[in-house]
Formats: structure tokens, sequence, C-alpha cells
């Protein structure tokens, strides 16, 4: 059991050496993966849509 509490013991020491972001940083960066996670998803279904149209094009000619 001792070995837990250590680990708990180490683990606030460490945790006190975190450099935490502010609210304006996270905030941003919430954002910001938000919008990057938005545009990859369009782009990949443009290109599903693009690469189905050629597909379906090969296939029926």
């Amino acid at each position: 059991m001792s070995k837990l509490t250590d680990y708990v013991k180490e683990t606030k020491g460490e945790m006190k050496h975190v450099s935490w972001p502010t609210k304006k940083e996270t905030t941003n960066f919430t954002v910001l993966v938000i919008a990057l996670s938005i545009t990859v998803g369009v782009m990949l279904g443009v290109f599903d849509f693009v690469f189905r149209l050629g597909l379906e094009n090969l296939i029926v000619k």
C-alpha cells in the first residue's frame, strides 16, 4: 500500500511543476481543433465524392 501512497504523493508534486494554459489559450486551442476537424471532414467528404463519381464513371462505361 505504501507504493500507492508514494505514487500519489509524487504525482501531486509533479503536478505543481505543470505549466497550465490560460483560459484564453484553452479557448483558442479548442476553436483551432474544432476548425481543423471540420476542415478535414469536409476535405475527406469532397475526396470521397470525387472518387465515387470517378469509380461510377469507370464502372458504367
